[in-house]
């Protein structure tokens, strides 16, 4: 039998946990009924009032033909090149943090532990420190301004980050699998695709999740690197908010806003539970 106390407690901490998930909920709630409600609501309304006569009218403005700055195309291009610059970063940084990190716990070198210390240390630093270097080193390579440019700074800026969950996970893999297979003649890279890489499917959906993430709502590097044809939607939304007229329409705004969010929310919403499983396989462990 259930003591009385201890059912009050359960009470308590799911009313507890509740009130925390309508607090943090709420933020996505006026923007998803903003969006649905026509200006004539918003002004006569209130801010957390359902719509009255839901319209995805908004929505279809933000993706076409809202006006972000000088153009009036709407979101549209800004997240075709979103799309086209996250699937390879996402798929190349990803590849090669695995790789480091199946290097510098299965193949350990002279040196490995600085180069890996030196990778670590990528982690930590500022974004604002590698703009003017890499801004130089796009030149140099004549990729300025574009889409290729944006793919090779979100790669380099995610190699440590992908480096450090691999490595962790790595190092407590058995090493016994690793060190028979070379006995029956298997090489570096059979190893790999055969063994270590059917081992991390939890560690491999963490860093993807986590590198989807961070790339697609980057917005430093997309307005500092990216042309004007190659700008991300993060920068196309900023600018979408920020392009005066004569009446601010709130609910196009919030439109635009979601439609941008949409791809990070599909993608924990499908897999968040696989992204907490990874986590707890030892994607943080020291």
């Amino acid at each position: 039998m259930i003591k009385p106390a201890f059912h009050f407690q359960r009470i308590v901490l799911l009313g507890a946990l509740l009130l925390f998930a309508a607090f943090f909920l709420m933020p996505l709630y006026v923007m998803v009924a903003t969006s649905l409600k026509g200006m004539d609501e918003i002004r006569d309304g209130t801010l957390l009032a359902l719509p009255a006569a839901p319209s995805f009218a908004a929505w279809a403005q933000a993706w076409s033909s809202a006006c972000t700055g000088t153009d009036c195309g709407g979101l549209r291009p800004f997240f075709v090149n979103s799309v086209l610059m996250v699937v390879p970063a996402v798929a190349v940084s990803t590849a090669l943090g695995a790789l480091n990190g199946y290097v510098l716990t299965q193949w350990r070198f002279r040196g490995s532990e600085l180069l890996f210390a030196l990778l670590l240390f990528g982690v930590f630093m500022p974004m604002q420190v590698v703009l003017l270097p890499m801004s130089q080193v796009l030149g140099w390579l004549g990729i300025a301004n574009s889409i290729w440019g944006l793919i090779l700074v979100h790669v380099l800026a995610g190699l440590p980050s992908t480096t450090l969950f691999f490595r962790n996970y790595y190092v407590g893999l058995p090493n016994e699998l690793v060190k028979a297979a070379p006995l029956d003649g298997a090489s570096f890279w059979q190893i790999f695709r055969r063994i270590v890489l059917p081992l991390s499917t939890p560690i491999l959906v963490v860093t993807l999740i986590w590198q989807f993430t961070a790339i697609w709502n980057d917005f430093l590097y997309g307005v500092v690197f990216a042309g004007g044809d190659s700008r991300p939607v993060t920068v196309g939304l900023n600018n979408l908010a920020n392009t005066s007229s004569a009446v601010k329409e709130y609910n196009v705004d919030m439109a635009a806003a979601m439609i941008a969010a949409l791809p990070t929310l599909l993608i924990y919403i499908v897999a968040g539970k696989y992204f907490v499983r990874g986590l707890t396989a030892g994607a943080v462990k020291a």
